[in-house]
């Protein structure tokens, strides 16, 4: 015997359940949805630094060297 459920009967299933969690665990849907925007500012701030030129390990190290 094979059980299958309609799209929309799961479409609408899962929807209520992923209300009732928001409504439930708001701290920790908050929590994850904070740390996700975090995530992705980073990875667009790096992708965007990655777009300058880099300086040379000779330049960092002369730099630091000269500050003594």
């Amino acid at each position: 015997m094979k059980l299958s459920i309609d799209d929309d009967i799961t479409k609408e299933m899962l929807t209520e359940i992923m209300v009732e969690i928001i409504k439930t665990k708001k701290d920790l849907f908050y929590d994850l949805i904070l740390e996700a925007l975090e995530e992705i500012s980073l990875a667009n701030a790096i992708k965007e630094g990655r777009q300058d030129d880099f300086a040379s390990e000779e330049k960092i190290f002369a730099l630091l060297d000269s500050e003594d």
